[in-house]
């Protein structure tokens, strides 16, 4: 069934995902956090956040471990929905559950500020990063440029310099 969701979540098939979770359920299989994974990130792809944020909620009901990529694809589909207050939620928790938050969860809630002109936050996000890149500071550079904050962009900017941060285009552009 995994390998079969998994194919689901690359086709964008998050409905016939979603099936699969039922007839596993009909035929008693056992869910794992490959399974739920799979079915959150399949829903993150096309943007389905409520049934992502559902399945997340089901694994914790049955007792399914949660891990790096189950709030990954969490967190991403909250950034691309514009839910940037859930995926700062999410990422505490993960947090709090000492699972580590990389890059790409990092750039997903940097983004979500981002979107949201949230620039205390994303600017507080990338200060504490462990692992930051381009992407990362190009987020937090353009939030604080949409709210009117040159001098934070600037800073951020320099930081970059000062760790050997590449700077391309985007950051040059925000």
């Amino acid at each position: 069934f995994n390998a079969a969701i998994s194919a689901c979540e690359k086709g964008g098939e998050w409905e016939k995902a979603l099936q699969l979770f039922y007839v596993m359920a009909d035929r008693m299989v056992e869910f794992d956090s490959t399974t739920f994974n799979a079915g959150i990130s399949a829903c993150a792809k096309d943007g389905e956040w409520r049934t992502a944020l559902r399945l997340l909620s089901v694994m914790a009901q049955i007792n399914v471990e949660t891990n790096a990529t189950t709030f990954n694809s969490a967190i991403t589909v909250c950034e691309k929905r514009g839910l940037w207050v859930k995926a700062l939620q999410l990422l505490c928790v993960m947090r709090q559950r000492k699972l580590e938050s990389g890059r790409i969860t990092c750039n997903a809630a940097v983004s979500a500020c981002e979107k949201a002109s949230a620039w205390e936050d994303a600017l507080q996000l990338v200060v504490g990063a462990e692992t930051r890149g381009t992407i990362t500071f190009n987020a937090v550079i353009s939030a604080c440029e949409k709210r009117g904050r040159w001098k934070d962009a600037l800073q951020l900017f320099n930081v970059m310099a000062q760790g050997s941060v590449e700077r391309d285009a985007i950051t040059l552009s925000a």
